[in-house]
Order: structure tokens, then sequence, then C-alpha cells
């Protein structure tokens, strides 16, 4: 019975591990095997739809949709979450960044908060050699990072694919197929690296367990597209 355990668990870790473009699918489309799966689409590569600013109900002109991807180009964009909010879920995209360039992916955001990561925990996505932050791109920022330095991200102007499974049970996080990492949010290893960290401040930090997914603007150009999730079904 211990044997059949084991052997459905490590099933289970391939299985979500495994590319999601094995088909070679267009960018920002879906193929039979991942709408069968229950993937949907975040970013439809045309607008902004299913997206707002933080704490606003559009889209500033600094975010715009440029030959299939959603960049951050522009002047005061802001962060902006989605329309949804999302408790489990796997979700998967991917991000090119500029030289020296930074930006986040943050997730169980809300609006009490008076910016997204207030709530939200904030997943790095960086250029590693010329960005100027220590937290590294596909860091959870502040608390979990890969072990033995391991960098598994492309120079700045490739894309990188970003994967992060949420869940009450487990969390995990890879960059480009290459795990980084596993995480439990509320437990006590939780509790005590936040209570290290700049978030120890923000009493609501972390603490909602269903919220919006955000991407930050720090200032510089960054662009997303493949941005897919999966929701969850509570146990």
């Amino acid at each position: 019975m211990k044997l059949l355990s084991r052997l459905f668990a490590f099933a289970f870790v391939i299985t979500i591990a495994a590319p999601l473009f094995a088909e070679d699918a267009a960018p920002n489309t879906l193929t039979d095997k991942e709408k069968s799966a229950g993937w949907k689409l975040l970013f439809d590569g045309k607008t902004t739809d299913g997206w707002k600013n933080f704490k606003k109900d559009s889209v500033s002109p600094g975010w715009q949709v440029k030959n299939g991807e959603l960049t951050r180009a522009g002047n005061n964009a802001g962060d902006i979450v989605t329309a949804d909010k999302y408790t489990a879920f796997e979700l998967v995209l991917e991000y090119k960044i500029s030289k020296g360039g930074n930006s986040g992916l943050m997730f169980h955001v809300t609006d009490e908060g008076g910016t997204p990561w207030m709530t939200g925990p904030e997943i790095q996505v960086q250029d590693n050699k010329d960005g100027h932050d220590p937290q590294k791109a596909g860091w959870l920022y502040q608390l979990y990072k890969p072990a033995d330095g391991v960098d598994a991200t492309k120079p700045a102007g490739e894309w990188n694919e970003l994967r992060v499974l949420i869940s009450p049970e487990k969390s995990t996080v890879w960059m480009n197929g290459t795990k980084y990492y596993d995480f439990v949010k509320g437990s006590k290893d939780w509790d005590e690296k936040v209570a290290a960290s700049k978030f120890k401040a923000m009493p609501l930090f972390g603490k909602p367990t269903s919220g919006m997914i955000s991407l930050q603007d720090h200032g510089n150009e960054v662009a997303y597209r493949n941005i897919k999730i999966r929701v969850i079904d509570a146990k």
C-alpha cells in the first residue's frame, strides 16, 4: 500500500512538472490536451480583458498589448490584477525582462492592503545578471529560494517560463522546468520566515487564502505571454 502511494505521488509530480508546450501550440492559445485538463487563458494575446489596475476598474495606458505580449511599456503603469480571485491553482506564464529590469508575480492579493504585496506574496521577476535586487528571479520574496545557488533563468530579452502550484497542502515553484522550492502557507516554517522579513510589519501579509493574481509595475519594461491557469478543486 505504501509503495502504491509513493508511486502515485511520484506520478503526480511528474505530471504537473511536465512541459505544457509539448504540442508547440501558438502563443496565447490552449491545446486540446490543456483544455481537457481544465486550463484557461488569463491573457488572450489581443486585449487586456480580465485585468485591471489595483483598486481600479480599467488598465492604464502604461500596459499595452504588443505582438501578442502584455507589456509594461509606459510610465505610471501601476500594478495590475486579475478580475477573478483564485484559491488553489496551477499557473504558468512566460516573461521577458529588460536589461536590469524588475517585476513580480503576486498571488492571493486582496484590496485590503495599500499595495498588492501587502497581502499577496511575490515571486520575483528580474534580470539576474544586471538587476539590482538581491532577491533573484523565481524566489518567493524574502521567504524562499532554491538551494545551492541554483539559477535556471535565461538572459534578459529571452523568454522564461515560470510555473507555480498553489494549494493548502503544499505549493511549488519551477523556473524553466527546474524545481526551485516547496512551501506551505501558514506553516510554522512560513510564519518564522515572515517574522524574519520586512513583511512582519504588515499584519495582512500572506493571510488571505484566496485572492487576485497580480503583475507588478516596478518601473522597468517587462513582457508576459502564455498566461494560463488551472483551478484545483478543494479536497
